[in-house]
């Protein structure tokens, strides 16, 4: 994926809050070993370790661009690690197990969810925020436009890329399901709007380019990644308008779950 730490931190503030409002959610207690599955460029890895004052803190992503801007948050408690979040899993000796706007770039999440509740101690908790829209033109917009020419072409017999969201997320009630069925003990899972006010509706471009448009990046030559943006953004401000703010909803789905004590 052609992830750019820079570009996916143009909104830092906005990306955050659903990290803090996550947090607020996890139940107080010691957490000795805790990981965070796709940790991007780290800061906020650390900032989950010194809240929940965990004794050991490990960020697992796959991009090395984000694994290199992790650099400046490694401490004697938190540290950072390349791999594949989809496969992770460990031998029921997590406290925590925390993903923030990553679970929705792998497939499968009732397997993933099997594998990263199995990493959990009696007692220990999973915590996870994934993006809910795909419904809303910023999504709609792109898959609709990659699948035209010359794009449709470009990226080969296997097609244009599919959006993760509206291919990987489940809906609240299946979440909630699914962590009934791993036996957790309690659970609270939430569709949440975030009501982010841009400066521009041209904003909601630079906004996608740090995440959903990450995976048309990687499949374009640059020349003709270019001219999707340019196409990108006229097809969308004529989907919403062109506003100076533009307010921008953003649903995303938080849910925690604790397993028994032993």
């Amino acid at each position: 994926m052609g992830w750019d730490p820079g570009q996916y931190r143009r909104f830092a503030e906005e990306r955050a809050q659903p990290f803090h409002d996550l947090l607020a959610l996890i139940a107080p207690g010691p957490i000795g070993r805790a990981v965070d599955l796709g940790c991007g460029p780290g800061e906020l890895t650390a900032l989950a370790a010194r809240r929940l004052g965990a004794g050991d803190m490990v960020g697992i992503d796959s991009s090395p661009a984000m694994l290199a801007a992790t650099r400046d948050h490694t401490t004697d408690t938190v540290r950072f690690a390349p791999g594949d979040i989809g496969a992770w899993t460990s031998a029921a000796d997590h406290d925590l197990v925390l993903a923030a706007a990553s679970l929705q770039w792998v497939p499968d999440h009732a397997g993933v969810l099997r594998r990263w509740t199995a990493a959990l101690a009696p007692g220990g908790q999973l915590a996870v925020q994934v993006p809910a829209n795909a419904h809303s033109p910023s999504h709609t917009v792109a898959a609709a436009l990659a699948d035209t020419e010359p794009y449709r072409s470009a990226f080969g017999v296997t097609g244009p890329p599919p959006d993760p969201v509206a291919a990987n997320v489940l809906t609240p009630d299946d979440y909630a399901r699914l962590l009934h069925e791993l036996g957790f003990a309690h659970q609270h899972v939430r569709l949440q709007v975030y009501p982010h006010v841009l400066p521009s509706t041209r904003h909601v471009v630079e906004w996608v380019k740090g995440t959903t448009l990450t995976r048309v990046r990687s499949a374009l030559p640059a020349d003709l990644y270019r001219q999707f943006l340019a196409d990108y953004e006229r097809e969308l401000l004529a989907a919403l308008g062109d506003h100076e703010p533009y307010f921008f909803p953003f649903r995303r789905i938080l849910f925690v779950a604790r397993r028994p004590p032993a």
